[in-house]
């Protein structure tokens, strides 16, 4: 099945989901908890809120900018915010990333039907509407929610209702996330919850594309879908991979080398 289009409607309840689904797994957590590593070894669970609220904060600017119907700001006014996120205590960061977040998506829930389509906005060479905006968020929210979510529970799995947003505009973020290579080879990816069926082509630069019927592959791949989007994030290690039917020359561990995380 290919993808199909959906609403920032269907986007902002998902960013919902995502954000009550983090905030109640952090509200009652101490300083120790807080500063535990999260999935990205690299931060810890206090830093994936400070990270998310500083994006809160800053995605606020440019709503505030489209609403007015001004241009988008650039990306000077970035440093300035993470300085000020930056310097926050762990249990700053935790109360200033819950009410910064809960502001912004109330801002989304309250944009009426005329407004939404008559959004647009350009963001750094990309033409979004309502839904592409809210998309961007929600891939950080329902990613970065599961960094901190698979700490405490090893089988945790990407927030539900934005899984099915989230891989059908995966092809957005390969190119972002995927390492290029030398070797060119294709595999076909299969997902269930929702059905879809995609190919990812190794190049430069890595795609994920609807799969040509007639096309022949150096592999195929069937997981679930929130599986999918995990491993396009780097996020799919052996210890946190659900079961997989893989066929052919290339699979799973070479695309774990394609998408080696962001």
């Amino acid at each position: 099945m290919a993808p199909v289009e959906h609403t920032a409607q269907e986007h902002i309840a998902a960013l919902r989901h995502a954000h009550d689904r983090l905030a109640g797994l952090v509200r009652d957590m101490d300083e120790a908890q807080l500063t535990a590593q999260s999935y990205d070894t690299e931060w810890s669970i206090g830093h994936v809120l400070s990270h998310l609220g500083s994006q809160a904060e800053i995605f606020e600017m440019f709503l505030d900018a489209v609403l007015d119907g001004q241009p988008a700001p650039g990306g000077e006014v970035f440093p300035p915010v993470w300085d000020r996120w930056n310097a926050k205590s762990p249990l700053e960061s935790r109360d200033d990333y819950l009410s910064a977040q809960e502001l912004h998506i109330e801002r989304f829930e309250g944009i009426d039907e005329a407004t939404a389509a008559a959004f647009e906005m350009h963001f750094f060479g990309s033409d979004l509407d309502l839904a592409g905006f809210v998309r961007l968020r929600l891939f950080e929210q329902a990613v970065h929610t599961w960094d901190v979510e698979v700490m405490l529970d090893p089988a945790a799995t990407i927030e539900p209702t934005a899984v099915p947003a989230l891989v059908d505009h995966l092809a957005y973020v390969a190119g972002r996330t995927g390492a290029s290579h030398d070797e060119r080879y294709h595999v076909r990816v299969g997902t269930s919850a929702p059905a879809r069926d995609f190919v990812v082509s190794v190049a430069d630069p890595v795609s994920v594309e609807i799969p040509d019927p007639d096309a022949s592959y150096d592999g195929a791949i069937d997981l679930p879908a929130e599986a999918f989007v995990r491993l396009v994030y780097g996020r799919l290690d052996p210890d946190h991979t659900p079961e997989v039917t893989e066929s052919g020359a290339r699979g799973l561990a070479d695309l774990r080398r394609v998408f080696p995380g962001v």
